[in-house]
C-alpha cells in the first residue's frame, strides 16, 4: 500500500510540475505583460528584457530570482502530492491550483521589490 501511495504522489507531482514548467513563461507574460510567449513559440525572445529602455521583466531580468520563484511554485506541489489522506483527484487539483496561486503571490512580491509597476 505504501508503494502505491508513493507512486500516486509521484504521478500527481509529475503532472502538476510538468504543467508548471510548460506554462511558467506564459504565466510570466500574464502577470508582467512582458512579451514572453509559450516555450514552443519563442519563449523569452520577445520579452522586454531585450529592449534597451523601459521596464524589464523581473523573472527574466533577475534570472536566479526567477528560478527561485519556479522552485517556490513547485514546493507546495510536492507537499500537496504527498498528502495521502486526501483523494488523488483533490490532491491533483490542489497541486495544479498551487501554481498560479503561489506564482501570483511570488510575482507580485518580486515585481514590487523590483519596482516593475512604478511610474
Amino acid at each position: 500500500m505504501m508503494i502505491r501511495n508513493l507512486l500516486t504522489a509521484a504521478a500527481i507531482f509529475a503532472v502538476s510540475a510538468t504543467l508548471t514548467n510548460v506554462f511558467y513563461i506564459n504565466f510570466c507574460n500574464f502577470v508582467f505583460q512582458c512579451g514572453c510567449k509559450s516555450l514552443w513559440a519563442g519563449a523569452a525572445m520577445a520579452c522586454n528584457i531585450h529592449a534597451a529602455h523601459g521596464r524589464h521583466c523581473p523573472w527574466c531580468a533577475h534570472e536566479k530570482a526567477g528560478y527561485a520563484v519556479l522552485a517556490l511554485m513547485l514546493l507546495p506541489q510536492i507537499l500537496i502530492s504527498l498528502q495521502s489522506s486526501r483523494s488523488p483527484w483533490i490532491r491533483l487539483t490542489a497541486a495544479i491550483v498551487a501554481f498560479p496561486a503561489v506564482g501570483g503571490v511570488a510575482a507580485l512580491a518580486l515585481g514590487l521589490w523590483d519596482g516593475y509597476w512604478s511610474a
